[in-house]
């Protein structure tokens, strides 16, 4: 019998808990894909994500957008707006992550779609634009089949132990 097929919704303030716990394990599991470090991060509370979600946000562009199956939350990606007048034609794509068992299932490629058509519901805006570990093929791959293009890159951009990471800046015109 086939798998409950994936949905991606607006997630919600009863979704934080989820939101959290994939979050957590997210950085955990994968250190050089985020700027953000595991063990500050445990020791929020999932309310501080509460902003991501974007229900105060009367332009709109600032929400994050789940991927579900039979409820269970797969993966996450989150778009921030910054409501100065002279740059809030910008959405900026922030922490997307699937889970690691379910990485290669088209997951990355059903949210980023999705946070690109809830963008363009933002009153004013007119690009998006994110950044990535260079070396993290799969999540490249991802954004340059959603249309984004490479326009910068910052080498050294994060370390994780001893190690550097350069970061590819990217953007996609709406």
């Amino acid at each position: 019998m086939a798998e409950p097929a994936v949905e991606t919704r607006r997630l919600q303030r009863a979704d934080l808990a989820a939101y959290k716990a994939l979050r957590d394990a997210t950085l955990a599991n994968d250190p050089s894909a985020f700027t953000s470090d595991a063990e500050t991060e445990i020791r929020k509370a999932p309310d501080v994500y509460l902003s991501r979600l974007g229900l105060d946000t009367a332009l709109g562009g600032v929400f994050t957008i789940g991927a579900l199956r039979d409820g269970t939350l797969l993966g996450a990606v989150s778009c921030e707006r910054d409501m100065r007048i002279k740059v809030r034609h910008i959405g900026h794509i922030v922490g997307m992550m699937v889970r690691a068992d379910q990485r290669g299932q088209g997951i990355g490629r059903l949210l980023i779609d999705a946070c690109i058509v809830e963008a363009r519901r933002g009153a004013g805006v007119e690009m998006l634009t994110l950044t990535v570990t260079a070396s993290n093929a799969g999540a490249v791959h991802v954004y340059e089949r959603a249309g984004f293009v490479r326009y910068g890159s910052l080498p050294r951009a994060i370390k994780v132990g001893d190690r550097y990471h350069a970061k590819d800046q990217m953007v996609l015109t709406l």
